[in-house]
């Protein structure tokens, strides 16, 4: 097993470092090429530097500092294509900008606009071939969130949206054939005229929806329960049989304890988990970041509120880990478990002079 996990990660090195090109390597500096020889997975975060500038930031497993990249404010999630070598940074909420990064031909990084009457949420993800880039936004005035559709073939000129048919759209993911989007709706409404207010708790509408990638028509939509309707559905991400996990954040009553994680599949009814109490304590009625880590069926979970990390087994559902880590933030699968990072500065084993952001993402393929 050994041998193999080593083989497979040489493999995935080789193939970042073609997607990567010669001269970006080169023009990194001998500390950040060793280690980006040598290490076994790449990543990327947002960070916020002490004299309160922002960036993103590629770093090695270890946490080694391989390159930044200033961005013009406080950047939230990210997406990659392995196809193309494209990293988006999208705006926190309610920002207008998208940074898009070319991690294989090098070209300056370009930066996008929102359409006037939309902002980001800060989600994003490309389609399988590279060529479509899917954000969540805001249709602020209508109270509706919507995916736009960027061409990144085209400038990442924006083609047209579809609805997420709700409100509140946080997360957003694609299947692996690329025929579904996956959108959380986390069923809080929100405005650019009252910052990041929210303007609904006593009404929200949390959901999930699966939608149409070629057509945007509405495949299933999943709304939580009555019972639940307090529970933002906020981050997702799919395991190696397609089910989609998800991962809330709790706006009731502080002494709740509503379930934070669940999975679905299509043609099936939201599954949550019943975690031991003393985790869902832990959690702290929210869970920042959840990543799954597909050749260890694991699924992770980290709380910032809580200062937690928690280790599932996707199979069960059953706590493998929970670490005290204080601000955790980030997470992503690693070739071993997962990088977690915190707002505090820690990155795996390392910690530098900045803040990272809450999303973590793997740039090497994982197989």
């Amino acid at each position: 097993m050994r041998a193999a996990g080593t083989r497979s990660a040489l493999v995935d090195r080789r193939a970042f470092l073609r997607m990567a090109g010669a001269a970006w390597v080169a023009a990194l500096g001998t500390r950040p090429s060793f280690a980006l020889s040598q290490t076994d997975a790449v990543f990327a975060s947002g960070y916020m530097e002490r004299d309160g500038s922002f960036g993103i930031a590629v770093l090695a497993e270890d946490g080694t500092l391989i390159e930044k990249t200033p961005l013009p404010a406080r950047s939230h999630g990210m997406a990659f294509s392995p196809a193309t070598g494209h990293l988006v940074a999208f705006a926190r909420r309610p920002g207008t900008f998208a940074l898009i990064i070319d991690r294989g031909g090098g070209a300056a990084p370009v930066t996008i606009a929102s359409a006037e009457d939309r902002h980001f949420f800060g989600h994003g993800c490309f389609s399988p071939d590279g060529k479509i880039l899917y954000a969540s936004e805001n249709d602020f005035d209508a109270g509706r969130g919507v995916i736009g559709l960027y061409d990144a073939g085209d400038g990442y000129r924006r083609i047209g949206e579809y609805s997420t048919y709700g409100i509140g759209t946080h997360d957003l993911s694609v299947s692996d054939d690329g025929r579904l989007l996956i959108a959380a709706n986390g069923g809080i409404e929100t405005h650019p005229d009252f910052g990041r207010t929210k303007l609904n708790l006593d009404h929200m509408e949390p959901s999930l929806a699966l939608i149409d990638a070629a057509t945007g028509a509405l495949v299933e939509r999943h709304a939580l329960p009555e019972t639940l309707r307090q529970l933002s559905t906020r981050h997702i991400d799919l395991d190696d049989r397609g089910r989609i996990w998800f991962a809330c954040q709790y706006e009731g009553p502080r002494n709740d304890l509503p379930p934070l994680v669940g999975h679905f599949s299509r043609g099936e009814d939201l599954a949550f988990l019943s975690l031991p109490e003393e985790t869902t304590i832990g959690l702290a009625n929210y869970v920042g970041a959840i990543a799954v880590n597909r050749r260890e069926g694991l699924v992770g979970l980290t709380s910032p509120n809580g200062g937690r990390f928690v280790v599932l087994e996707a199979a069960s559902g059953r706590v493998l880990r929970e670490e005290a880590i204080a601000e955790a933030a980030g997470i992503a699968a690693a070739p071993r478990g997962f990088a977690v990072s915190s707002y505090d500065g820690r990155f795996a084993g390392s910690r530098d002079a900045v803040a990272w952001d809450q999303h973590i993402a793997g740039l090497m393929p994982q197989r």
